[in-house]
């Protein structure tokens, strides 16, 4: 799994330049890592409603 990553990332970096490659991966990486915030915030006020409902 990992070659075939270095070789998608190759193959990118020959089609467009490293530094548009290296912004297309950090953003791929900031939209899963906002994702993640998201689907955790929601959990957690899914959580509290639950308690307050609860309670």
């Amino acid at each position: 799994m990992p070659i075939l990553l270095i070789v998608l990332v190759a193959i990118l970096i020959g089609t467009v330049g490293f530094w548009d490659s290296l912004g297309a991966l950090l953003g791929a990486v900031v939209v899963l890592g906002l994702f993640w915030l998201l689907v955790a915030i929601t959990g957690i006020l899914a959580v509290l409603w639950l308690v307050r409902k609860i309670f």
